[in-house]
Parts: structure tokens; C-alpha cells; sequence
């Protein structure tokens, strides 16, 4: 029954043993665990707190990040619709001028064309006065009393007018 019921003796200097390993562990061991415990859960909350406020800020960043690309996109919208309305109006003001110019240039034909009529019609006027005096000229000189002479006469000018 020994083995069931220790004895006084080893009880006491167990118990002994015991507390005496608790001062020492207490003193030595336990408050640098403990204090090293605690520093390990304060960098721990500090670590999530920290994680926390990236998360918020890249939240913010995300956000920030999405209107500006809208504003972006509104911009480059805004910027390629000026430019299709600056095209059309230079095209628009190119197509006016040069119509105005190829007007101006019609414009300019028809009256060279008008003038050059006008001279040409001065020119054979001029030629057909110049051949009605040479031709009175052959009739006057020749005899006026022979009818078949001026007849002959008017048929050989008439030939040579026909030949020029």
C-alpha cells in the first residue's frame, strides 16, 4: 500500500519542490512569457488595424481610381466629338470655297468666252464689210451695162469666197 498512499516526507518535499519551482518560474519565466504574450497580441491588433486602414485605403484608391477613369473617358469622349465637328466644319468651309472658286472660275470662262464671241463676230463683220466693198469695188469697175458681164462677175466672186 505504499505505492497507494505516499508518504509524509515525500509529500512535503514535493510540495516543497513545487512551490519553490513556482517562485522561480513566477520571477524568471512567466513574466517575460506573459509580457511576451501581450506584446505579441498588441502587434497582432496592430498588424489587422493596419490591414484594416489598407483595405479602407484601397477601397478609397479603387474609387478614386474608377472616377477618374470616367472622367477620363468622358474627356476623351468630349475631345474626339470636338474633333469630328472641327472635321466637319473645315470640310464644310473647304467644299463652300472651293465651289465659290470653281463658280469664279465659271464665271470668269463665260465672259472670256462672251468676249472672244464678241470679237470674232467684230472680225467677220469686219471681213464681210471688207469683201462687200472689194466686191462693189469689181462690180462698180467693170461695165454696169451688161447684164450677163455682172451676172458672170458675181458667180466669180462668189466662187473665190467659197474657196477662202
Amino acid at each position: 500500500m505504499d505505492l497507494i498512499t505516499p508518504a509524509i516526507g515525500l509529500v512535503f518535499w514535493t510540495t516543497l519542490a513545487l512551490v519553490i519551482l513556482y517562485f522561480v518560474l513566477r520571477k524568471f519565466a512567466w513574466k517575460p512569457i506573459l509580457i511576451a504574450i501581450r506584446q505579441r497580441e498588441r502587434s497582432i491588433e496592430d498588424a489587422l488595424e493596419k490591414a484594416e486602414k489598407a483595405k479602407q485605403e484601397m477601397a478609397r484608391l479603387t474609387s478614386e481610381n474608377e472616377n477618374l477613369l470616367k472622367q477620363a473617358r468622358l474627356e476623351r469622349d468630349k475631345i474626339l466629338k470636338e474633333a469630328k465637328q472641327l472635321k466637319d466644319q473645315v470640310l464644310q468651309e473647304a467644299k463652300v470655297k472651293a465651289q465659290e472658286e470653281s463658280n469664279k472660275i465659271i464665271e470668269r470662262a463665260k465672259i472670256e468666252i462672251e468676249n472672244q464671241k464678241i470679237l470674232a463676230l467684230v472680225d467677220v463683220k469686219n471681213q464681210v464689210a471688207s469683201l462687200s466693198i472689194d466686191i462693189a469695188e469689181k462690180v462698180l469697175g467693170t461695165y454696169l451695162t451688161d447684164k450677163d458681164k455682172q451676172e458672170k462677175l458675181v458667180a466669180e466672186l462668189l466662187e473665190e469666197i467659197k474657196l477662202n
